[in-house]
């Protein structure tokens, strides 16, 4: 427990680096573009998002799963785990161009951006594909590397917020700023394979689709099931954002984004806390179920003080970042409304964590699906109903539902583990040598 703290710290420690620059640059973009332009600058950089993270596999997870091999990492185990993670990389390279190039050509039926961005647009999105970096976190994390990663990954908010402020005096305009963003994104990228470089051998003989589906049994389910569940996450969060641009407009857009990035930095410390407690879970086989429990007690205290913090704090925050034009229309009320959903999925991240690492990632997709998918559904109403303060609702819906699920599938795993004679697939952790965000 006292080393999975520890990685946490690291780990929110960069966080708290990153969250404090990001108002910087935020508020740069914000000020600078006016409501219109911003939430035209919103739409390129959610919808990067959207492609990497419906395309993108979750490989730090494989690395984590599979180097281990069932114990401490082995040169052997981590190196095909390594060569499998950069083949789905690859893939996700190609799957996610093609998704792109659609989305973008298609972009004028359903998103509030002018021809004039297309191309700019599809640069960005080609551009975070190749900045995809969940392998070399990978490899960092396998090793308990925490410190280093945190340190690597600063690279990312100290470039955007250097090329915010040149943007904002040489290039005010959505392609400065968007070009700030592209090249902190390969910037970051570049330093966490160097750095993940020094600690593991990167051996590209090695890449191949099949080497570790030969090894391990139903290692496809899991990682269509852990891709779906990705992709999923990311399309309850930005995608909704980008479908407040269809529904709403672009000014609307701009400001759902910033009180969606203000509000929901608490997903962040969720991603942060599933982060550092799935490696433990696959290195602690008897304890996995004790360590969620805690982590989802101590992640209840810290979402509870961060909704009253957005409460008491929140307008101020809008002021500062978006000024006199991102207040009213509710940004403030789908601010709280969303550090709430926040918190609900910072509780909920050790639980899908240790479903993920008890092999039941199919489970975890399931879960997420209903949700997200009502909410989608019910989004153009709750908009009509309360602009951005409806849209705010549907994503507090879904966060909760999905937790909601998540308990109710642990006690059932506890109950099946403690009644009846567990088979592989239900054991804990997924470490299990044949058979994880």
């Amino acid at each position: 427990m006292q080393r999975l703290f520890t990685n946490i710290g690291w780990l929110l420690g960069g966080r708290g680096i990153n969250a404090l620059l990001s108002l910087v640059y935020l508020a740069l973009a914000a000020r600078t573009l006016g409501l219109e332009q911003f939430g035209h600058f919103a739409t390129i950089i959610t919808l990067g998002l959207v492609v990497t993270g419906v395309a993108s596999f979750q490989t730090w997870q494989f690395i984590v799963r599979w180097g281990a091999n069932g114990g401490e990492p082995s040169q052997e185990a981590t190196g095909d785990a390594i060569g499998f993670a950069i083949a789905l990389d690859l893939f996700s390279f190609a799957i996610g161009a093609a998704l792109s190039a659609g989305l973008v050509w298609s972009s004028s039926y359903w998103l509030p951006l002018p021809d004039d961005l297309l191309w700019l647009t599809f640069g960005y999105c080609v551009i975070s594909l190749l900045a995809m970096r969940t392998t070399p976190t990978g490899l960092l994390r396998l090793h308990f590397k925490y410190a280093v990663a945190t340190a690597a990954e600063t690279v990312q908010p100290v470039v955007r917020t250097t090329g915010a402020i040149l943007a904002w005096a040489y290039m005010p305009s959505v392609t400065g700023f968007i070009l700030a963003y592209a090249v902190s994104e390969v910037a970051v990228a570049l330093t966490l394979w160097v750095v993940a470089a020094r600690y593991e051998k990167i051996d590209l003989s090695k890449v191949s689709l099949t080497k570790i589906p030969a090894l391990h049994k139903d290692v496809w389910r899991f990682v269509w099931s852990t891709n779906m569940s990705g992709s999923l996450s990311v399309a309850g969060k930005q995608g909704v954002v980008l479908l407040v641009g269809t529904f709403g407009g672009a000014a609307l857009l701009g400001g759902f984004r910033v009180a969606s990035q203000l509000g929901q930095a608490l997903v962040a410390l969720a991603q942060a806390i599933s982060k550092a407690i799935l490696p433990e879970l696959v290195h602690s086989q008897e304890d996995a179920l004790m360590i969620a429990r805690r982590m989802a007690n101590v992640a209840l205290i810290g979402g509870i003080i961060a909704v009253l913090g957005a409460v008491v704090f929140g307008r101020l925050g809008l002021d500062l970042i978006g000024g006199p034009e991102f207040r009213g229309r509710g940004f403030y009320w789908a601010m709280v409304i969303l550090s709430i959903a926040g918190a609900v999925e910072l509780v909920g991240a050790s639980l899908e964590s240790l479903l993920v690492s008890a092999g039941r990632a199919g489970t975890a997709f399931i879960v997420r699906a209903a949700p997200t998918l009502l909410a989608f559904g019910l989004l153009d109403l709750a908009i009509g109903w309360n602009g951005a303060l409806g849209a705010a609702f549907t994503v507090l819906g879904s966060s909760a539902l999905a937790v909601i699920g998540f308990y109710v599938a642990i006690l059932n795993l506890h109950q099946i583990r403690i009644v009846v004679e567990p088979d592989e697939d239900a054991q804990i952790p997924a470490a299990d040598p044949n058979e994880r965000p």
